[in-house]
This record gives C-alpha cells, sequence and structure tokens, in this order.
C-alpha cells in the first residue's frame, strides 16, 4: 500500500495566507526534527565506521537510534509504516552483527557514511538556505507593502506611485518564486528522507554480508529477500520522487507564466462582486498606540458566519474580533490613507476602521458586511438573496442632494412641505402578516439626503434689516427656555405653546413611503437609508437643531437659526427609535397628492430619519407629550388634568424635563460630521 503524502499546494503560495504559513510551520518543525535526527543517526554511524574497538556497543547505540524513529512522531510521518517495519528489523540485524573488523572501514565509509553525509550538506542545507532566502524575500515585501500603503490619497506623485508599485511587484515575484523554491523543496524531502534512512543501512547490510562469510545464517534466502524488498522500496520511492518533482516543476512553470499585474495592488481586472455574504484576505487595521498617536498592523480578516475573525501570522486559529450582525459599515477618510472603512457594532460603542488594498478589495469588503449585517447567511438560499437585494438597492438608490419642490400648479401650495416626495398609488397594506417591504417602501423610491435651505430664506432675512427671526417663535420679552443645571425647563404659559425641546441631530435621508400607520415603515426606511449610504459612499451629514413643540416640529440651522423645514403636528402620523441603535429615529409625515386633480388630493406619506446625540427615544417621548398637549388643549378640564401629572417648578411655571446629553450649543458650529449610523 502506498504511503500518504502531505504536500504544500503551489498554488497557495502567492496568496501567502495564514492557513498555508500554518502548514508550513509543520512542514519546518518536521524538517528541524528531521535534521537532529539525521545528525544523531550519523554520529551512530560514524562512532561504527572509527570506533572497532567499540564495534558492539556502537551497533548496539545504532539498534536503538533506528527503533527511536518510530517514537519521534513526526507531523507528516503518516504513511510511515513500511518505513518503521523496516529500520525495526534493520536494527534486529544490527544487534546481531556486532563482530565487524577493520576492514569494514572503507565499505562503511563509502556505502554508510557518505550518503548520510550528502544528504544532510545537500538536501537539509538547502532546505535552511531556502528558508533564510524565503525570510528575507518575505520581510522585503512587507516592507514594500508598508510604502505602499503610506502613499497619499491627495496630490500623489504619479511616478512615486509607479515606483513604489513596481517595488511591490518586484518584491511580491521575488517571495512568490522563493515560496514555490521553498515549497518544492519541503515536499521533495519527504520523499528523500525516506531514501536517505533506508539507503545507509542498505549499505551498511551488503558490506557486512561481503566481507564476513561467518554470518552464513544471516545471508540466507529470508535475508535476501527482505533486503530486495527493501531496495525495491527505495526505488520505488525515488520514482515517485521524480514524477512528484517534474510535476511541481510543471506547476511551478505554469504559475510564474502569469501576467504581473498579478503582482500589481490595484491592478483589478475582475468586476466587484456585490453579493458576497463571506471574504477573506489581508486589510491594515489602525490601533491607537497613545492618546493622541496611532499605528497601523497588516492582519488577515476572513467572516464566519456574522462573525469577522482575524488571524495573525503564526497563529493555528483566527479569534472574533466584532460581531457584525445588525452592524453597519461606512468608507472614511482617514489619516491621508486610500480605500479606508469603518465598521460599527449596533450599540456604536465598538467602531474599528480598516485599509484595503485595492479599490475593488475596498468595494467587496464593504459590500460583504453590509450583506451579513443584514443576516443574509442565515436564510435557505444567501446567494440568491445577496443577487436580488443587491439589484434592487441599485435600482431604488439615487442619491439626491437637495429636495425638490413639489410639482407647478399644486392647489394648496402652502400644504406642500419640502422633502414631500409622491407614493406610488394604489398601495395596498397586508393585514395579519407581518408586511413585506415592497409594500412599505415602493422599490425604485429615491432617498434624499441633505435639506438645502431655500434661497428665500436668506433674502427675507436681508429685507428684515439683518435681524435673525426667533425660531422658537416668541418676542424678546417671551423667553422661555431656562436651565437649572439639572433639568431642562419648559415655560408653560405661552400663548401658542404649551412644549419647547430643541435636540441636536442629523439627518441621514428622506423618501416616499407608502403608509404611515405602522412603524415597520420607519424601520425599512432606516435600513435603506443606511444602505444607500454605505453604497454610494455618503458618510457626511450636517448637524441640526429638531425642535419639538405642542404645536409643529421645526429642523433649525445652528449657525443662521433658519428653519429648514418645519412640519405641524398633527401630520407627524407615525415615529420610532431604532430597536437596536438607540441614536437612530425617524417618523413620518403625511401630505397630499393631487397630482390626480383631486381637489382634496391623495395622501401622501414621507419617512425622516436622524441620528441623535442623545437616545432616540427621549424624542419620541417629547413628540408623544406634545401631541397629547395637543389633544388635551380641546379640552381645558382635560389639559388641567395634563397638567396636574407633568412634573413643575415649584412656581408652576415650567416643565421639567430631562435635560438634553450633551450641549447643543456646542455642535453649532461643527459641520459636515461623520455620521456614526
Amino acid at each position: 500500500m502506498p504511503a500518504v503524502h502531505h504536500k504544500l499546494l503551489l498554488e497557495d503560495a502567492l496568496q501567502d495566507s495564514p492557513q498555508t504559513r500554518s502548514l508550513l510551520s509543520v512542514f519546518e518543525e518536521d524538517a528541524g526534527m528531521l535534521t537532529d535526527y539525521t545528525n544523531q543517526l550519523l554520529q551512530s554511524m560514524q562512532r561504527v565506521f572509527g570506533a572497532q574497538s567499540e564495534m558492539g556497543l556502537a551497533t548496539e547505540q545504532l539498534s536503538q537510534r533506528l527503533l527511536e524513529y518510530e517514537k519521534k512522531n513526526f507531523a507528516l510521518g503518516k504513511g510511515d509504516e513500511e518505513v518503521i517495519n523496516t529500520l525495526q528489523n534493520f536494527a534486529k540485524s544490527v544487534g546481531e552483527l556486532n563482530s565487524l573488523h577493520s576492514e569494514l572501514a572503507n565499505q562503511m565509509a563509502d556505502s554508510m557514511v557518505f550518503p548520510l553525509i550528502q544528504f544532510r550538506e545537500k538536501d537539509l542545507t538547502e532546505i535552511s538556505t531556502l528558508k533564510e532566502i524565503f525570510g528575507i524575500a518575505t520581510d522585503e515585501h512587507e516592507a514594500a507593502m508598508v510604502k505602499y500603503s503610506r502613499l497619499p490619497k491627495k496630490k500623489e506623485n504619479e511616478k512615486l506611485k509607479a515606483d513604489l508599485v513596481k517595488e511591490v511587484a518586484y518584491t511580491r515575484r521575488k517571495q512568490h518564486q522563493a515560496s514555490l523554491q521553498y515549497y518544492c523543496a519541503l515536499n521533495a524531502l519527504q520523499y528523500r528522507k525516506r531514501v536517505a534512512m533506508l539507503e545507509p543501512m542498505l549499505g551498511y547490510t551488503h558490506a557486512q554480508i561481503s566481507f564476513f562469510k561467518k554470518g552464513i545464517e544471516l545471508v540466507s534466502k529470508k535475508m535476501d529477500t527482505f533486503l530486495a524488498s527493501v531496495s525495491n522500496m527505495t526505488q520505488s520511492i525515488q520514482a515517485q520522487l521524480d514524477s512528484e518533482a517534474e510535476a511541481m516543476r510543471m506547476a511551478q512553470r505554469e504559475l510564474l507564466s502569469v501576467e504581473d499585474t498579478i503582482y500589481m495592488p490595484d491592478k483589478d481586472i475582475e468586476p466587484v462582486n456585490r453579493t458576497l455574504i463571506q471574504k477573506a484576505g489581508y486589510l491594515n487595521i489602525r490601533n491607537k498606540t497613545g492618546l493622541v498617536t496611532t499605528a497601523w498592523d497588516r492582519l488577515y480578516f476572513f467572516t464566519q458566519g456574522g462573525n469577522l475573525m482575524c488571524q495573525p501570522r503564526g497563529a493555528v486559529a483566527g479569534g472574533m474580533i466584532l460581531d457584525l450582525d445588525n452592524s453597519s459599515v461606512m468608507a472614511v477618510e482617514c489619516e491621508d490613507r486610500r480605500y479606508c472603512f469603518q465598521i460599527t457594532s449596533p450599540s456604536g460603542k465598538t467602531s474599528m476602521i480598516l485599509q484595503a488594498e485595492s479599490k475593488r478589495e475596498y468595494e467587496e469588503w464593504i459590500c460583504t458586511v453590509n450583506n451579513i449585517s443584514r443576516q443574509i447567511y442565515l436564510t435557505d438560499n444567501p446567494e440568491a438573496v445577496a443577487i436580488r437585494m443587491n439589484q434592487s438597492a441599485i435600482q431604488a438608490v439615487t442619491p439626491i442632494t437637495s429636495f425638490e419642490k413639489r410639482q407647478e400648479g399644486s392647489p394648496n401650495p402652502d400644504r406642500a412641505k419640502p422633502g414631500a416626495v409622491h407614493a406610488a398609488s394604489g398601495a395596498s397594506q397586508k393585514t395579519g402578516a407581518a408586511p413585506e417591504p415592497e409594500d412599505l417602501i415602493a422599490p425604485g423610491t429615491p432617498i434624499q439626503f441633505d435639506i438645502m435651505l431655500p434661497a428665500s430664506e436668506f433674502q427675507d432675512q436681508n429685507r428684515a434689516g439683518g435681524r435673525r427671526t426667533n425660531p422658537f417663535g416668541e418676542t424678546d420679552d417671551d423667553c422661555s427656555a431656562e436651565s437649572d443645571g439639572n433639568h431642562f425647563l419648559i415655560q408653560t404659559q405661552h400663548n401658542d405653546s404649551l412644549l419647547q425641546q430643541v435636540f441636536a441631530v442629523r439627518f441621514l435621508g428622506s423618501m416616499a413611503v407608502r403608509c404611515g400607520d405602522n412603524q415597520e415603515v420607519i424601520y425599512e426606511a432606516m435600513r435603506q437609508v443606511l444602505a444607500a449610504r454605505a453604497i454610494h459612499n455618503i458618510f457626511r451629514t450636517t448637524e441640526s437643531h429638531l425642535m419639538v413643540t405642542s404645536s409643529s416640529l421645526r429642523l433649525i440651522d445652528p449657525q443662521t437659526q433658519v428653519t429648514r423645514i418645519s412640519f405641524q403636528l398633527g401630520e407627524v402620523c407615525q415615529f420610532a427609535a431604532h430597536q437596536e441603535n438607540g441614536r437612530l429615529m425617524g417618523f413620518v409625515v403625511e401630505g397630499r397628492d393631487w397630482s390626480d386633480g383631486d381637489e382634496e388630493g391623495e395622501p401622501s406619506f414621507s419617512a425622516f430619519v436622524f441620528e441623535s446625540n442623545t437616545e432616540g427615544e427621549k424624542i419620541c417621548y417629547t413628540i408623544n407629550l406634545a401631541k397629547e398637549i395637543t389633544e388635551a388643549k380641546k379640552d381645558p378640564e382635560a389639559l388641567a388634568e395634563l397638567m396636574k401629572n407633568m412634573p413643575l417648578t415649584n412656581d408652576g411655571k415650567f416643565l421639567l424635563l430631562e435635560p438634553e446629553t450633551g450641549d447643543t450649543n456646542d455642535g453649532a458650529g461643527q459641520e459636515d460630521l461623520e455620521s456614526e449610523a
């Protein structure tokens, strides 16, 4: 039965993955143990050759050494049973051949000692030399990759980039050639070690038979048959080595005949695959080394189910560093490096910044993490689901940087609000089972990512003599918001509004939806807005102040105090905070669509998504409180009863609410903040 041979796959030499490195370390460990064992065996044979007076003791020690081969437990020793049995038989023979003469010296030198010395000096020394060359080539490639990774994104020097690309390609080719030679030598060593173990003992036994006729009992047909089988076995192993060496030479020649672009980073020819649900490869990860200093480490990352794993070189297995379920991923600009993206956990407490080697890798990693975060891998056919969702996202997501006005000729233009988009007519609502995404939002609905302030607002301010309009709708004498340092106080004795509270928020996007009576439509709008930002690399947002009153919602520019957009509280038909990421909240606004010529207009709904500096539940609580006050206004007795249940200050003039987390005034001058959603 032929022996089972372990091999290093030459096709994996270029990728140089931790799995290949781990298997390589097993081969290196085996080669190191073989070197140690060969030196010990050679010492024993030299003692037999040089110490005739101690021949008996030397042969006994040699016999013990031959028996130790079985106890060495070589990592790649599976399939060596024939060699082990043969060495055990040789050990018995050596134990009986303890009456050697000095005439054996020359033949033992030629047939026993010399082959083993040649094996050690030629084969084992070659392994050691190739290992050093491979290490040097690896270090040069790592150094070249570090230089290339530091290549600036802006105002980059084309000549410098070309030189670095050539240097990376040269060092990568050099490492590839060194690894191929090293792998071939290690594969061949598995055959040569068997020949090297058997050939010296075969020569030693022939020398004993030739020079000593006293051991005629040993030179019987049984011994002749045994020696013939050993000779046939070594010839068979040599034939296998020759065949394997030829196959490795052909594979090496084929692998080296590829285009030079395979060694060049950022020279990908294949298109980006946006439907992946698993991916692996090297990435640079940013680590903090001090209060303001950071360092980048190049590690091997791979996805496993819904987890992101990392495996350093030399490690036997990888470890989980982040759960990707319901996480968010977006492109970022970091330290003048290209192809950087950030992955954030659902809670927002854990995030990491990674850098890809090329644009294709960068886009595929973002798409893969986004697909995994949606838990597509848990479906029965994840590949088909990923393809369908990617096609839907490409068709539905169209970045719009400003809000368009409603159609001209509307019978009631005052009701048309900026950001109101037309919903598909005749949308059916399913009852009972959970609604499908198509029932909540029409496929192909555009998403709007910013609210541009109309020019008329600035003209009105200039005509007013430069005096700003108070966005709270108050005069200078009716200033109603105060703070006692612990709670936010809202004046209760106001003519128009009994409640006013301001929250620092960042507008993420809005889109037309098909219904306004289901919170699931808000969650689906959040998912589509975040997915659109990730696909189109839109990661900057503008901070605004969302003011909630008992009559309306206003989005105010913190710098100019101009209202960007406002809604009557009665138009807000649904509001909710994200179930996983508490900083996300949204609401649905009901409007009217007069495109069909109906005087009353068909109802239309728009969902608005925000990210807040505080918990989204607080904003939802405030909106709910405002609606309760609005309803209570219709009945003075109900209003009085509601006021009794509200926490008031000692003088009864202010509502006592939870304070806003973080100073909203601090965000007045911070534009283009980076969203963590």
